[in-house]
């Protein structure tokens, strides 16, 4: 579970983003960090057991400064209003598909994961993996289990592109999938849950569920 008091943080931090409220608060702030670094650390030793590649993280490879860049951005609030970790073989910076979780109280928190903004030759090697191999992507995709937690993967503006990538077909049975520019799932987390002393097994039980798509992902780039 996380503490009330690294909720209240981010609260009262979305309320006052300036730097000088963060430095008032900053004894605040590392205490939410570590309280959040607890738990990735949780996470990482229970799911570590069912997923070998990432055993070996430790949450300082795995959780995200909350620092924003705003150099190209027209908000200027130099700090995120939430807290976020990705569980990927390799850290946070690894080229490879992985976990994520999204701590943002307000309703605003969800678990998931897939390969988000990724380069062509990535694209490239996804996309013929899911061609090649579309009986056994279709079969993860519309597992019981998958299906019921997280319905789909996410599709739409920004993630899809409007026509087939060149080289496929529009008959082609995985095109809805070959046409994805990022292969991403999530799930949502209500507040409640966060402060639940289960919110760790119900995180590695949210990843365990995508564990096939991730393995999937990454036999693609890997092989």
């Amino acid at each position: 579970m996380l503490q009330p008091s690294t909720l209240k943080f981010l609260k009262d931090l979305k309320k006052n983003n300036t730097k000088e409220w963060f430095d008032k608060n900053r004894k605040s702030y590392e205490l939410a960090k570590e309280d959040f670094a607890a738990l990735a650390n949780t996470v990482i030793a229970q799911l570590g057991k069912k997923d070998p590649t990432i055993a070996t993280l430790t949450s300082k490879d795995c959780l995200f400064r909350i620092n924003r860049d705003v150099r190209f951005s027209k908000n200027k609030a130099p700090y995120k209003s939430n807290m976020g970790a990705s569980f990927v073989q390799g850290g946070k910076k690894s080229d490879l598909a992985g976990y994520y979780f999204h701590f943002e109280p307000g309703g605003n928190s969800f678990v998931g994961g897939g390969k988000y903004q990724t380069d062509p030759e990535i694209l490239k090697k996804i996309r013929q993996e899911i061609d090649y191999s579309w009986d056994e992507f279709s079969k993860i995709i519309k597992n019981k289990k998958f299906a019921g937690y997280y319905g789909d993967l996410e599709k739409g503006d920004g993630i899809s592109l409007s026509r087939e990538p060149k080289g496929y077909e529009k008959g082609n049975p995985a095109i809805d999938y070959i046409k994805l520019k990022c292969w991403i799932t999530t799930a949502p987390v209500t507040d409640a849950d966060l402060l639940s002393k289960d919110l760790a097994k119900k995180i590695v039980a949210a990843f365990e569920t995508i564990q096939p798509l991730i393995a999937f992902l990454n036999r693609a780039l890997i092989e």
